[in-house]
């Protein structure tokens, strides 16, 4: 058989992909959820729209922070130059699948002793070549198309890596703003209850000065001024850390960063009673395990290659001559191809401990995309019973605050008409006070759980 018959069946044969094509693992995941929403089992896909979720809460702080997150943060810059590295792995891969071409241009100038000469007598010369050097590898095994795959899905991985990134920055700036509009909320609340304790104790020394209460009342009343205004301090401290934290996620340095006080006016945007459960398959964090399970995949067929043959073309075009000035006459000209052939025979079990390698990695890969899955599904779960429940305690507390304020407003009344010790006033003060609190705090930790909802989706929930 010819030379160029041998080559045109290498290249009708380099088709061939060894090891398995990917397909996607049985998983053990609920139709449904516990939770009262029509879902369905959800297949990952990365590729839909996020959306910038954080307009449905209608504050344009929040927009502001996060647009400064998305253009500034220091985590996101440093994902999008490991994208950009995993981008250009997967170029140098696909690059092996076309012919590598290289001039190699050569001058050398020599002398050949006398006794090696044919003429007898010592010889100088100078050599010059101008050779076009080609050099390809017959994918005959699918070596090259495997270790492209694995490569292009790793970077897809990584892409998606990026955008989980971008969805956990952005919920963190959400919730941390909120925590910190809870707190703004609280000190209000607390600076409002100072001047009420300022009042009540001018109201205590001056029945004080009238000898219609003791002593012990008017310290009473200076514990409780006190104690609030420590409440605020420890409220403001809070506050800075809370600052300090959404200076560092938004890119800026915190000395140069400054929220002014504003108190919580936001209602959590409420679940659509029909969510899709579309909505679970744009979690970016599902996508990159996938990725990375297809590109396990992939290199278990790279592994099987290994037992084969590795068949390459080689070839030489250009010319040589001994002067310049006729380097490049026809008569000159010099070429050389031909396939090259290495066959492993003895490897000492390197391949096949490569092989055994692949698969296990391939199962740890597996495991990876099912815990990944299960922790989805389960962050879904706990955000919405987190919502579900936070709003039956929003509205059983708002009872609490009213029926606290309405009894220390009577506890003071019953003081003044002397009926009562200052002791049951300060009593119910501190419980209207507690349960208004809790009741900003519950307010916080109910647009916080809205954000983990919207989190655990992978993005806007308004998006079908």
């Amino acid at each position: 058989m010819s030379l160029s018959a041998v080559l045109v069946l290498l290249i009708l044969f380099s088709g061939c992909t060894l090891g398995p094509d990917y397909q996607r693992p049985d998983l053990d995941i609920p139709v449904l959820y516990r939770e009262d929403a029509p879902w369905k089992k959800a297949t990952p896909a990365d590729e839909a729209p996020k959306g910038p979720w954080w307009t449905a809460y209608g504050d344009p702080i929040l927009d502001d922070l996060q647009d400064r997150t998305a253009q500034a943060n220091q985590d996101i810059k440093a994902a999008v130059a490991r994208l950009d590295q995993a981008r250009a792995t997967a170029r140098i891969e696909e690059s092996d699948l076309w012919p590598r071409i290289d001039l190699n241009p050569a001058a050398q100038r020599r002398r050949t002793p006398a006794d090696l000469s044919a003429l007898g007598s010592g010889d100088t010369r100078t050599t010059l070549s101008l050779p076009f050097d080609l050099g390809y590898e017959v994918d005959l095994w699918g070596r090259v198309r495997r270790s492209v795959e694995a490569a292009t899905e790793e970077a897809r991985a990584t892409a998606a890596d990026l955008e989980n990134l971008r969805l956990t920055l952005h919920a963190e700036v959400a919730r941390n703003y909120f925590a910190l509009r809870a707190l703004d909320s609280e000190i209000e609340l607390l600076k409002r209850t100072v001047e009420l304790r300022r009042q009540n104790l001018r109201l205590v020394e001056s029945l004080f000065l009238n000898g219609e209460v003791g002593r012990l009342d008017v310290a009473r009343a200076e514990t409780e001024l006190a104690t609030a205004q420590a409440d605020v301090a420890g409220l403001n401290r809070d506050r800075a850390q809370i600052e300090h934290a959404l200076a560092v996620l938004t890119g800026e340095a915190v000395s140069n960063f400054e929220l002014a006080e504003s108190p919580l006016d936001i209602t959590p945007p409420a679940p659509s009673p029909g969510l899709p459960s579309q909505l679970l398959e744009r979690r970016p964090d599902v996508a990159a395990a996938e990725r990375r399970l297809i590109s396990a995949n992939a290199r278990i067929g790279l592994a099987h290659t290994a037992f084969f043959p590795d068949i390459r073309l080689t070839g030489s075009a250009g010319f040589g001559s001994d002067e310049l000035s006729s380097l490049f006459s026809w008569d000159n000209r010099l070429w050389a191809f031909g396939p090259a052939v290495s066959l492993p025979i003895f490897t000492a079990g390197r391949n096949r401990a490569g092989l055994e390698q692949a698969r296990a990695a391939y199962e740890e890969e597996i495991a990876r995309y099912r815990q990944t899955l299960l922790n989805a599904f389960r962050e879904v779960e706990d955000s919405l019973s987190d919502l579900r429940i936070l709003a039956e305690q929003a509205e059983m507390q708002q009872l609490a605050v009213i029926a606290s304020k309405d009894a220390a407003q009577l506890s003071n009344k019953r003081y003044r008409a002397g009926l009562v010790s200052y002791l049951e006033v300060v009593d119910s003060e501190r419980t209207a006070l507690s349960s208004q609190r809790i009741a900003t705090r519950i307010m916080g930790q109910r647009l916080q759980a809205s954000v983990s909802l919207i989190k655990a989706l992978g993005g806007d929930w308004s998006k079908k």
